[in-house]
């Protein structure tokens, strides 16, 4: 039997259901958003987490226009008395400004006049309709005039709420989608306060001297303090990560991934694709990352044997992780960061209403933001404004993994003559002084502390500090995993004189013991006959090492 398509990018509510699209049933957030009444709504989640596909199917439910067959069988058609109240029963202004990214703010605003224009133009109408008067056509045109100026496109959303409801008899519903995309964009490219500006101004009559709403609803990643966008909006209901209503509409359940594995006869897979991508905390409920579900889902459909890889990041910037990670100088958050990153929970007080210019200015407001990122989870009931948090998953975690990594590759550019001493002491056989270095090294690196990671994750970080370290030497071969003998030697060293094979196994001392850890790597080297092709390809002088790490204590030894 043939399978449904898998929704990956799909955002219009539409066509995921006319086209033969597998869909997560999340009509119920409808009846909640109707029973759980808000003037204003805005629901902030990470990105990727089906905020434009909710927004979609809001707009094609309670539109005038479109094929209401479409919400057929869903869980929504339960609900006969909205149904009948709401359903095709409104006009809709459905705007999206996720796409105003620019260097500047005069581009930026043109795309805004440019979104503008697009939604209005699906009232075209408007220009023949008997209950508007020649003025208010006049002004349906400036509306479509794309060389309107900030004043006209500030009012522009509220006057053509007021078109349409003049025309149609009734209220309208407003879905502003990302809102917050132009601020970030604004604040990464120099023209924050102009682009806040023409926000504040905009969602401000559009929301709050609008009497022409129904209702609205707004989705974004940050909520931006009221004192900043949101001034004086009474009737404002934020609904964030940390609100147990609507909680399991943003993100897939346990059930659904394993309902959607098994429609796909992969389920097999479902523990991978828990580990890598399940563990964030919306409210009460437990959720997986669509975007990571969906794609991975389609890659083992057609290559059972593929690895799990990190697909979210791929839609975006780490840069948030990459800047953390840069400015945390102090040793304290050194630690966090490490008992993050090898599973642990940590204790910070989360500040969800920032605004841009605040996030970067303490470490504690970076934390904020990683929260309201996705980069950072919740762990357990906050207790006020502190929470235990966590990092979701694999998938973020190499996240991390990668920035701390990168970071540790531009340290070794920086601090050549130190990490040259390391290597020129391995080349001299000089273990002692070679561990006295490492261990120096350590002790300024970010690393992985002994909690739940798996040991072979922990000997991979430690791996890799050492590859990074070994790369100072340019003129010399580094291998690593390379097939030698009967296995795979971790880091194969040659130096440049061309005679010289320095062959070195990693071992994580989860028990603390450093010296058998030791003895078992060397013997490792030994059973595999790792040397067998350095002599092979005429190389006599060959090195082997030892080498055990335990949170920031290492041992070198040199076999005999």
């Amino acid at each position: 039997m043939r399978k449904k398509k898998l929704p990956i990018g799909i955002e219009n509510f539409e066509k995921l259901r006319l086209d033969d699209f597998y869909y997560i049933d999340k009509t119920g957030f409808i009846r909640e958003l109707l029973y759980n009444w808000g003037e204003v709504n805005l629901f902030t989640r990470p990105r990727r987490f089906g905020k434009s596909l909710n927004m979609s199917m809001l707009e094609h439910f309670f539109s005038l226009n479109g094929d209401k067959s479409i919400f057929d069988g869903l869980e929504i058609e339960k609900e006969t008395v909205l149904c009948e109240q709401y359903m095709g029963r409104y006009p809709v202004v459905a705007v999206s400004l996720k796409g105003m990214d620019a260097y500047s703010f005069e581009t930026a605003y043109q795309m805004a006049v440019q979104i503008i224009i697009e939604a209005a133009a699906k009232s075209y109408f408007l220009l023949e309709s008997e209950k508007l008067t020649e003025y208010d056509k006049a002004a349906y045109r400036r509306i479509l005039d794309d060389s309107m100026n900030e004043g006209m496109l500030a009012s522009s959303l509220k006057l053509l709420c007021g078109l349409l409801e003049k025309h149609y008899g009734t209220k309208v519903i407003l879905l502003i989608d990302e809102y917050d995309v132009p601020l970030a964009k604004a604040h990464a490219n120099g023209y924050y306060a102009r682009m806040l500006s023409l926000i504040r101004s905009l969602l401000g009559q559009a929301l709050k001297t609008n009497s022409s709403l129904k209702f609205a609803v707004l989705t974004g990643c940050l909520r931006i303090s009221k004192e900043s966008i949101f001034t004086g909006l009474n009737n404002l209901k934020v609904l964030s990560v940390t609100d147990e209503r609507f909680d399991e509409y943003f993100g897939f359940t346990d059930q659904e991934v394993r309902s959607l594995l098994e429609y796909y006869e992969v389920p097999g897979h479902s523990d991978v694709v828990k580990q890598w991508y399940d563990g964030y905390q919306f409210g009460n409920a437990k959720v997986y990352c669509p975007w990571d579900v969906l794609n991975h889902c389609d890659r083992i459909r057609s290559n059972p044997h593929a690895q799990p890889e990190n697909y979210w990041i791929n839609t975006g910037s780490s840069d948030v992780v990459k800047r953390f990670i840069r400015e945390s100088a102090n040793a304290a958050v050194k630690r966090e960061i490490e008992c993050l990153v090898s599973g642990g929970v940590i204790t910070k007080e989360i500040h969800q209403e920032l605004t841009y210019p605040e996030i970067y200015q303490t470490t504690d407001n970076m934390f904020s933001l990683l929260f309201t990122a996705g980069y950072l989870t919740q762990r357990g009931k906050a207790q006020g404004q502190k929470m235990q948090l966590a990092i979701p998953n694999l998938a973020v975690r190499d996240i991390f993994v990668t920035q701390i990594m990168e970071l540790l590759k531009e340290n070794v550019r920086g601090d050549g003559d130190t990490l040259n001493r390391f290597c020129d002491a391995l080349q001299n056989r000089d273990a002692e002084n070679a561990e006295k270095i490492f261990t120096e090294y350590l002790r300024k690196t970010i690393s992985i502390r002994d909690t739940a990671v798996r040991k072979e994750m922990k000997e991979n970080f430690y791996h890799g500090v050492l590859v990074g370290i070994l790369g100072v030497k340019d003129r010399w071969g580094i291998s690593s995993n390379r097939e030698m003998g009967e296995g795979y030697a971790d880091i194969l060293a040659e130096p440049d004189t061309g005679d010289m094979g320095i062959i070195i196994e990693m071992k994580y001392a989860g028990d603390g013991n450093l010296d058998a850890a030791c003895r078992e790597a060397l013997k490792q080297i030994v059973h595999t006959r790792y040397e067998d092709g350095l002599k092979d390809d005429g190389v006599e002088n060959i090195l082997k090492y030892g080498i055990a790490c335990y949170k920031k204590r290492c041992k070198i030894m040199l076999a005999e």
